[in-house]
């Protein structure tokens, strides 16, 4: 339901996942025609059909590599680089295969086969808790979307394409190659029913500097085109009827974006120092080298989580030694002397490879996952640990195991890293002899036993989202008991400060790499229990590091011990937001603090 603003404004609240701020009118899209005909084909059709098939593959990868050509002009070619997900739908044999099948099994026409396919392939991707996983489905439907459309030989022209004049756009989705040919000067915003940051939609409306908005559930159901609306990307606010006063309001904000985002500028290349001199590490999370270019421009110092389970993901077979290592060389290389922290393998849970065959288990996140499944998988885990130790001498490569719960898994892993190490000796091969191996603590075991761990390990890594879930046993994808998912939780705290002081016992470094991390309101608290490094999502990166050098230590290990006493965790919240109201008040009015309103990461 929208809240009531104004006299005569409605306001509607969703994700914010492009900055900006445009009004205009409404152009409301509805969704497509999803009604597939399904009749039976004969024996002497089946040929014709699966040359249809085939036919329509091939034709949608011309249209998708021509969306991805004109990305590649505009955008530059990481951009582009997002739709070769689009086009390993195309070659994916798993998913075609199960086409074929159906259509010579069942005698089931073109269209049909592949909607079902598709369709269970896009409904199990929507069902993970990785975000980055579930963003795939969308990926799925775009390019099903394309393929059934031309075995129907319909166009795929939108109204979008036959604009006469600038509209906010409403729709309840719009597909990644959408977004990346609508025209700037004729969409000044949109709003769409789902969608999330990680989106491929999202990353295209950044991009392309279009205000954008998703996760408003209904919201195409209520609008109607010809409504007046004024959409704010920086807090997630779509206003239906803006008032005179609130235009007025929005046109102070607009300039005052103006100057933070000079200010931003301005800090890019310095350090992430408090007022009284305490220097945090500020890096950024990675999940492919294409990630690069990102990280360099937002001023991080390095990488403090590079996801390498993406690159075993969508393979028909895991990858090689060599490609592997050609991959961490090439993120090593660009960024050095900064440094580069490789997680290795965590698959499981909601991650799932396609050349692997899992076993299905009642309880995945609580099964053989992450660390677990690598030390059993001693092929899978030898070629990742060798491809690493072959990049850290190419740059300041360190190297982390997740999910670690006690002793003796970081044993037996270290173990198998020296098995490797003397190997490499033998053949003569490079590498770091001093390269740094840490841990993720993303269990509660682990920050129980954190100071025990420390003696084995160079630095930790608090995994918040996964901490926080296991600690208070909440699945936060499940809408009846998210509202339980608290990272201000006193006991979330206390594990957090166990592994803070453990760290410090012992001399090593600890970061976040949790959403946490990334929530101006959380990062003061974080930061005065002792967290001496923070890893984030690189757009993110600028607005924390603003506000880490308008903030002192002292005000925020204050804060810090308040909320590990406070029996209120709406009073903590309500305390740190005040504290970065006083400190950067900037980030405030722009929409930019809150638990919850930080820009949502895969499961870590």
């Amino acid at each position: 339901m929208p809240e009531q603003g104004r006299t005569g404004e409605k306001i509607y609240r969703g994700i914010p996942v492009s900055t900006g701020i445009s009004r205009g009118r409404v152009l409301v899209i509805g969704p497509p025609n999803d009604e597939i005909p399904t009749h039976s084909i004969s024996e002497h059709e089946l040929s014709n059909e699966l040359e249809r098939l085939e036919q329509a593959l091939v034709q949608t990868r011309h249209q998708i590599l021509a969306v991805q050509h004109k990305v590649e002009e505009a955008m530059g070619s990481k951009d582009a680089s997002i739709f070769d997900a689009h086009l390993l739908v195309l070659e994916d044999r798993t998913l075609l295969d199960e086409v074929t099948r159906l259509m010579e099994q069942d005698r089931m026409n073109a269209e049909a086969a592949f909607s079902k396919v598709a369709n269970k392939y896009a409904t199990t991707l929507s069902s993970m808790d990785d975000e980055y996983l579930r963003e795939r489905a969308t990926d799925m439907r775009d390019v099903a979307s394309r393929v059934l459309n031309n075995l129907f030989k319909r166009s795929d022209e939108t109204a979008l394409q036959h604009l006469t004049e600038p509209c906010i756009l409403i729709c309840p989705d719009l597909p990644p190659s959408t977004a990346a040919t609508l025209d700037r000067k004729m969409v000044l915003g949109f709003a769409t029913d789902k969608g999330s940051k990680t989106s491929h939609t999202a990353i295209m409306a950044r991009s392309q500097q279009i205000p954008a908005i998703v996760g408003l559930h209904d919201l195409s159901n209520q609008l109607r085109s010809g409504d007046y609306a004024l959409i704010d990307g920086y807090s997630g606010t779509l206003i239906i009827n803006p008032t005179d006063q609130t235009l007025f309001d929005y046109g102070q904000l607009i300039r005052k974006q103006v100057t933070l985002e000079e200010k931003l500028r301005d800090i890019q290349s310095k350090p992430a120092v408090t007022l009284d001199g305490v220097l945090v590490g500020l890096r950024a999370n990675i999940e492919q080298t294409t990630d690069i270019e990102a990280v360099v421009a937002c001023g991080a110092e390095g990488v403090g989580l590079f996801r390498s389970e993406y690159i075993f993901i969508n393979r028909e077979q895991p990858p090689t030694e060599d490609e592997q290592y050609q991959a961490y060389r090439a993120v090593a290389e660009a960024l050095k002397p900064n440094p580069v922290v490789i997680r290795t393998l965590d698959i499981g849970g909601d991650k799932l490879l396609t050349h692997s065959h899992l076993p299905q288990e009642l309880n995945p996140f609580l099964g053989w996952r992450a660390i677990r499944f690598c030390l059993v998988e001693h092929t899978i885990f030898r070629d990742q640990l060798r491809a690493i130790l072959r990049a850290s001498v190419h740059g300041t490569v360190k190297m982390m195991y997740p999910m670690i719960s006690g002793l003796g898994e970081l044993q037996q892993a270290n173990q198998l890293v020296e098995k490797y190490k003397s190997e490499l000796r033998a053949e003569g091969i490079p590498f770091d002899e001093k390269m740094e191996i840490g841990i993720m603590v993303e269990v509660p075991s682990a920050a129980l036993i954190a100071d025990s761990l420390a003696r084995h390990a160079d630095f930790f890594s608090i995994g918040t989202n996964d901490l926080i879930q296991y600690s208070l046993a909440v699945d936060r994808m499940n809408e009846r008991i998210a509202h339980l998912y608290d990272p201000t939780h006193p006991a979330i705290l206390q594990l957090i400060k166990l592994t803070a002081d453990a760290a410090a016992r012992n001399n090593i470094p600890v970061s976040v790499c949790g959403e946490m991390a990334g929530d101006p309101a959380m990062v003061p608290i974080l930061l005065g229990l002792g967290v001496t490094e923070l890893s984030i999502s690189p757009s993110l990166i600028p607005r924390i590091k603003f506000l880490i050098r308008r903030l002192k230590m002292s005000e925020a290990r204050e804060l810090a011990r308040f909320a590990m006493t406070s029996e209120s965790q709406q009073e903590t919240i309500e305390r740190a937001r005040l504290l970065v109201r006083n400190t950067a008040p900037s980030l405030i009015e722009s929409g930019e603090t809150g638990t919850g309103d930080s820009e949502p990461s895969p499961s870590i």
